[in-house]
């Protein structure tokens, strides 16, 4: 089974608060403009108030992603659904890589190959194999695809497809919670958001994370791991607790 990211969300504030939840972008060869979506958006009451906590869970199996571009993209603007995704395993550090590469389609319809194996590729990178297409005709976006644990999956982050490359991408197990009204699908500036935004980190191993919005704008970030308690029963161990 995938493993799961919990964010726990409480607001310290005294008002309600419009919150969004986004992924670090991955690294990508193609060198062009990477873009960042909005994994979710929720308003939430102030914690003393109302008891009011939101949970934001999402499952840790990657998935490459693609789409058809219909405009180009602006902050603030619909992204849009992936038009076909495909799960995949980043090269792993030790062992014997095991589908870490897909190969898009674009006739007679968009879409991902079943994933094959690549021998040479950098520990944490999947490759997407991109089409022959005209790209004055038709864009496409293509990059790392998230789902949701209802089922839903976006364009995490990606770029705007080169035809007939070997797109490599390394996704990041950075996430970040910002205050704004982003729903879901929504295209961010990630330097702009991220610079003030609470950081959850999951490339330690941390597997849940509490997260308080303060009175004063700052963000105080309980970062967990997954234990057993002494009964032997499942519970969370705090591992630290850091200000933003």
């Amino acid at each position: 089974m995938a493993t799961t990211i919990t964010i726990n969300l409480q607001n310290g504030g005294n008002t309600l608060q419009n919150f969004c939840f986004f992924q670090q972008p991955a690294q990508y060869s193609s060198g062009g403009q990477v873009f960042t979506s909005s994994l979710l958006g929720q308003p939430l009451l102030p914690y003393q108030a109302s008891g009011a906590i939101l949970s934001f869970m999402i499952t840790l199996q990657t998935y490459a992603g693609v789409q058809q571009q219909i405009a180009p993209l602006q902050p603030g603007q619909p992204v849009g659904q992936a038009g076909a995704i495909r799960a995949i395993e980043p090269t792993p550090a030790q062992g014997t890589p095991t589908g870490n590469t897909t190969t898009m389609t674009v006739t007679p319809a968009l879409g991902l190959s079943p994933t094959t194996v690549t021998a040479g590729l950098n520990t944490g990178v999947f490759r997407i194999a991109t089409a022959t297409f005209n790209p004055v005709l038709v864009a496409y976006n293509t990059g790392v695809a998230m789902q949701t644990l209802a089922g839903g999956i976006l364009l995490s982050n990606f770029v705007t497809a080169p035809p007939s490359v070997a797109l490599d991408c390394t996704p990041s197990l950075k996430f970040y919670v910002q205050t704004g009204t982003y729903p879901a699908g929504t295209a961010l500036d990630f330097g702009a958001m991220s610079a003030t935004a609470a950081v959850c980190d999951a490339t330690p191993g941390f597997t849940a994370f509490n997260v308080s919005y303060n009175i004063d704008g700052t963000w105080t970030v309980k970062n967990m791991v997954a234990g057993r308690l002494a009964n032997g029963k499942p519970g969370l161990i705090v591992k630290s607790e850091f200000t933003t």
